[in-house]
This record gives structure tokens, C-alpha cells and sequence, in this order.
């Protein structure tokens, strides 16, 4: 056995060898993006988060909305699609009004909404942030309160707590934000 086998585990070695590749979706995927938001909150419940993502959203509409718009990516490890998200160019309106606090700066910013990604894919917060920030160095993103896997990852990518935000009906989130260049 080599150093390097005795050194890492097949879990080590199976993320070294594989690489998230991100891309936009295709109306076509539109089933398989549906079941990672299933495959989503199932790891939302399972962690105590039951209330995000409630009553069908994100439904179809929402997503067949963004693969339109040109703003909805998918991730793919090894070929398969694995993970979703929204990149979003700002100003979002439920942006606008932040209580408890204030956003980084007033630049303009993109906003990473919907992600969601299968159980065993793992590194897709830092591969989404990466590509995100070859779009834009200012970075806004908003979670509910009980989802501790995504503050999590927020706060090991260097995110900021702002304060709160409400979305259009009326639920409240934690918003979050990181700019990689302050005025």
C-alpha cells in the first residue's frame, strides 16, 4: 500500500478524483431537478428543519421560471446531475427592507437561492461559491432559521450574519452576505 492510500481514506481518494462540473439546465431536466429539491428536504427534515420548503416550493413553475431566465445551474459529479441552484443578478425586492441590521455595502450582488444537492454529493456550497464569485466578488444569500447545514456552510465560506429579511408571503430568513471587496 502507498503512502498516499495509507494517508487517505476511498473517501478522500473518491473526491480527489472526482470534480463538480456547473452548467445551466435544460427544461428536459426539469423532473430530475424536482427530485433533488425531494432529495433536499429530506436532509432538511432529517437535520430538524421542517418548516423551509413547505406546500410544494420550489415547484415546477418556480424552476421551469429560472431555466428560462437563464439563472438556474446544475451541478455535475462524475457525469451525473447532483446538485441545483439559482444565481440571481440583484437588486431582489425581498432584499430591499433588512431589520436587525444592514447589508456589507449597496454594490451590486448576486443572490444564491434554491440550492440542493443528492446526499452523498459532497463539496457543492464550496464549488457553487466558486463559481459564483467568478461572476461577481459581492454575494448575497438568505436561509431559514432552522436550516443549521446551510448557516453552517455560510459561516465556514466567510458569510456574514446582516440581519433579517421577509420573503413576499411574509416568512422569515436569515440573510447572510459576502463581499470579497468592501467599499
Amino acid at each position: 500500500m502507498t503512502t498516499f492510500a495509507k494517508h487517505y481514506s476511498k473517501k478522500h481518494i473518491s473526491l480527489l478524483r472526482s470534480m463538480i462540473e456547473i452548467r445551466k439546465t435544460e427544461i428536459a431536466e426539469l423532473g430530475i431537478l424536482m427530485e433533488l429539491f425531494e432529495q433536499g428536504k429530506r436532509i432538511m427534515r432529517k437535520s430538524g428543519n421542517m418548516k423551509q420548503w413547505t406546500g410544494g416550493y420550489p415547484d415546477k413553475t418556480v424552476m421551469t421560471a429560472d431555466i428560462r431566465r437563464g439563472v438556474c445551474y446544475g451541478c455535475e459529479d462524475d457525469g451525473k446531475l447532483s446538485a441545483v441552484f439559482s444565481m440571481i443578478p440583484g437588486p431582489d425586492p425581498t432584499y430591499i427592507d433588512i431589520y436587525g441590521g444592514a447589508w456589507l455595502n449597496e454594490e451590486p450582488y448576486l443572490v444564491v437561492h434554491r440550492i440542493a444537492s443528492l446526499p452523498e454529493c459532497h463539496g457543492v456550497m464550496d464549488a457553487v461559491l466558486n463559481f459564483c464569485y467568478r461572476h461577481c466578488d459581492n454575494i448575497r444569500i438568505d436561509t431559514h432559521r432552522d436550516n443549521s447545514i446551510m448557516r453552517h456552510c455560510l459561516q465556514k465560506a466567510g458569510f456574514a450574519y446582516c440581519g433579517i429579511i421577509y420573503l413576499a408571503n411574509g416568512d422569515e430568513r436569515l440573510a447572510f452576505h459576502r463581499a470579497t471587496t468592501l467599499p
